[in-house]
């Protein structure tokens, strides 16, 4: 059975905390009528700090989608393969032993997608599979988990590295003064993750069951308008309370596999926000703690998209608070309005 192993997590060196943002926004937006309102927006995020590729000077800056993209492909060759490196060590395997790459990014474009060039240039063998994700936004963590899944019941003798590659500042979009995109300018961050899923072996989360579910007619709620600037990010006013109806979703699957969702062991989900992570724990009547390694992802790195799955994820594996057999559910939520949602046991070294 399918293991997903321990992500690895790099996060780049420009930092800006909060309080940072805040007065940023308070001199770029003088005069805003509803500054007041997202000023109060991303002090209730719980965001502290977040990571970005660049100075945040240059992030103002906004040359271009051409220059951007060339930002995009550089810093992607110059961070992924270290963290691809140490997802492996980890997995204990060689780059010609994985039989499938998964690649999701949804803040920068390029084809052939990096899963070509991170096989020419790390080693993996030519026969390796691709599977480049570039639009399921935040839920393409937990989607990429899944295709993996997927594909070793299929091929259970395989392995498959997932790489999620998302720089949030690239999207900076200074013409965009909605109240929704200035609150996304104070929530999201910049970060890469890195997994293995062993169709054999491994330590970490067994899977067993996944599923999808859209909120039907949401399509327009989280989404991208391209332009020639580049991707606008537009974020309805409702999306905070999406987690009323996807909570069922995640119910149903669980009792589909005779599992009670409000009874498990640990709860790996999206942090797309405190509301999302304070309605789940009302609506799955589970404890506001146990979502504390998704609200640390949140506190220490804000949004970092598809990433967000596979670090709080290392989270728990460094807290070492789980043990064999314990029961879990782990979920992305984005654009769709989407939900990608896995249940697994927790596999203990050597067992």
């Amino acid at each position: 059975m399918a293991v997903l192993c321990k992500p690895a997590i790099a996060v780049p060196e420009y930092v800006i905390t909060n309080e940072e943002t805040l007065e940023l926004a308070r001199r770029i937006h003088r005069g805003h009528p509803q500054l007041d309102l997202a000023l109060r927006l991303i002090e209730h995020t719980g965001v502290q700090k977040r990571h970005l590729i660049q100075p945040i000077e240059t992030v103002l800056r906004h040359p271009g989608l051409d220059e951007r993209s060339t930002v995009y492909e550089a810093q992607s060759k110059a961070r992924v393969p270290a963290v691809v490196s140490r997802a492996l060590e980890t997995a204990q395997l060689e780059p010609t032993q994985i039989d499938l790459i998964i690649y999701v990014s949804c803040t920068g474009f390029m084809m052939p997608a990096l899963t070509a060039w991170l096989i020419n240039k790390m080693g993996f063998r030519p026969q390796t599979r691709q599977i480049p994700i570039a639009q399921l936004g935040c839920a393409a963590g937990g989607a990429a988990i899944n295709r993996a899944h997927d594909y070793c019941t299929a091929h259970p003798d395989d392995n498959v590295l997932i790489v999620a590659c998302e720089f949030c500042s690239l999207c900076y979009q200074p013409t965009d003064i909605g109240v929704g995109s200035l609150l996304s300018n104070g929530l999201f961050g910049d970060g890469i993750a890195a997994a293995v899923v062993k169709g054999t072996g491994g330590h970490g989360v067994r899977l067993e069951r996944n599923g999808s579910y859209l909120i039907p007619n949401t399509e327009d709620w989280i989404s991208y308008a391209v332009r020639s600037t580049g991707f606008h990010f537009l974020l309805d006013k409702r999306v905070p309370g999406t987690m009323e109806d996807l909570s069922p979703a995640l119910r149903a699957l669980a009792e589909e596999h005779h599992w009670n969702v409000g009874k498990l062991d640990f709860y790996i989900v999206h942090a797309g926000g405190p509301r999302i992570l304070d309605d789940l724990s009302r609506f799955l009547d589970v404890p506001r703690e146990a979502f504390r390694f998704s609200r640390a992802t949140l506190t220490e790195y804000g949004n970092i998209a598809s990433a967000v799955v596979l670090d709080a994820l290392s989270r728990m594996f460094d807290e070492q608070s789980a043990f064999e057999g314990h029961r879990g559910l782990l979920a992305g939520f984005g654009p769709g309005i989407t939900a990608e949602i896995a249940l697994g046991t927790w596999s203990a070294p050597g067992s």
